[in-house]
């Protein structure tokens, strides 16, 4: 059997990056590491992968070494065509995929849609926040049980009984809840953090409103059931990319 090790002396003529020993590689994180970023910024890098947003007042030590760093992580990012956009006046940072004509653009980031329960959720809340930030409060908050009683009435029969409804309202902030969309501040007390004018639109939150006029109209003259399928699916607002955990 021929000895194919090397003697520490002799140049590597393999065929592959010779392996550094940790001892004499103190710059490396694990074993076979050749990422140059420091140890926080690459935190950053991964959480931004990993997250839907990124929140200033939520991460703040984050927030911080993604400012510091931002250019770097932009580039990285840009390296996966991946879009970085930070919006300082809000606070927040996400990623967008991009998509192009012209490039063999691999996707690495999926749509992952709102449900129909969580959508209009979002078309109540972004109302909300758009009415008292027209009459110039700095925030704006909501309670469960006004949310319920405004969102149950966009449901149809189709959608089962009152407890099934209001299961799914509760679900749907639940799930705004982890995206940042909404905080508990208390019990069923929610304020509506400036991320729903990202994530919905005031031209958006329009065709939604109108489309659900148009249903209450329909429900009205008793033929909300003729709505085509492929219609009341379009209800379905797009999510940032991914679900915490699935960003590749």
């Amino acid at each position: 059997m021929t000895d194919t090790t090397t003697a520490p002396d002799e140049p590597w003529d393999g065929p592959f990056i010779a392996p550094v020993p940790m001892e004499d590689d103190p710059g490396a994180l694990f074993p076979g590491d050749r990422g140059v970023l420091d140890p926080e910024v690459r935190r950053v890098l991964a959480r931004l992968l990993q997250r839907r947003f990124l929140l200033a007042d939520r991460n703040r030590d984050d927030w911080a070494v993604l400012m510091d760093n931002q250019q770097t992580i932009e580039s990285r990012l840009g390296d996966l065509f991946i879009r970085l956009v930070v919006d300082h006046d809000r606070g927040v940072a996400y990623k967008e995929q991009v998509r192009s004509d012209e490039l063999d653009i691999p996707i690495l980031l999926r749509d992952d849609a709102y449900s129909r329960a969580e959508t209009l959720v979002l078309v109540h809340l972004r109302t909300v926040y758009q009415r008292e930030s027209t009459a110039g409060e700095s925030s704006a908050r909501v309670d469960v049980e006004e949310v319920e009683q405004t969102v149950l009435t966009y449901f149809s029969e189709a959608d089962g009984d009152t407890a099934r409804r209001q299961r799914a309202i509760r679900g749907a902030l639940a799930r705004l809840r982890q995206d940042g969309i909404v905080e508990e501040e208390s019990e069923g007390r929610y304020r509506i953090s400036p991320l729903v004018e990202i994530v919905l639109s005031s031209e958006r939150l329009r065709e939604l409103s109108d489309w659900l006029r148009d249903q209450a109209v329909r429900r009205a003259r008793g033929d909300a059931d003729d709505v085509p399928a492929d219609e009341a699916d379009d209800l379905g607002l797009a999510g940032d990319d991914d679900e915490e955990g699935d960003a590749l």
